[in-house]
């Protein structure tokens, strides 16, 4: 496999992609996966796609040589009464992240983090949240690309990263 991709911003057109890696999000661990349809019909995590592509929405995809979408990286500004995972606050866009298992550990999930947050800083915006869980391996990740623990919770922690 080659580690060759680009990152192109990510349009309407890309809600069932992003669809796929909440899947893969919230399958991160090897084993016991579960159903694309039962992921996507949960509340906690149907407000990551829903209605996708917003006014306040933005996101880029990871591509390969082809052009077949490899991953993604998009936020989202949700309401108190439809708080996601990370939520800290209406003006502080949550980051959602997902790469195709073969494609992890070749750096599209970093490229396509930096580009979502120099995005969100270029918008206005002094932060960006996310959650993750606590033995996810994309924590050191998070923690490498300036994002600091905010809120720990029993299972996930709530990461900020603060615009310099």
């Amino acid at each position: 496999m080659p580690d060759d991709f680009s990152i192109r911003p990510a349009t309407q057109a890309d809600g069932s992609f992003l669809g796929d890696m909440v899947v893969e999000a919230a399958n991160w661990r090897s084993g016991g996966a579960r159903p694309r349809h039962e992921i996507l019909t949960a509340v906690e995590h149907r407000r990551y796609v829903s209605g996708w592509m917003r006014p306040a929405d933005a996101g880029f995809l990871a591509v390969d040589t082809d052009g077949h979408p490899i991953g993604a990286a998009w936020y989202r500004l949700l309401a108190p009464d439809d708080a996601g995972f990370g939520f800290v606050g209406t003006a502080v866009p949550e980051l959602i992240i997902g790469v195709q298992p073969i494609w992890r550990a070749h750096g599209v999930g970093r490229t396509l983090l930096r580009r979502l947050v120099a995005h969100a800083r270029e918008q206005g915006h002094p932060r960006i949240s996310l959650s993750v869980e606590r033995d996810n391996f994309a924590r050191t990740l998070y923690r490498s690309e300036g994002f600091v623990v905010t809120d720990e919770g029993t299972v996930r922690d709530t990461m900020v990263h603060r615009a310099s």
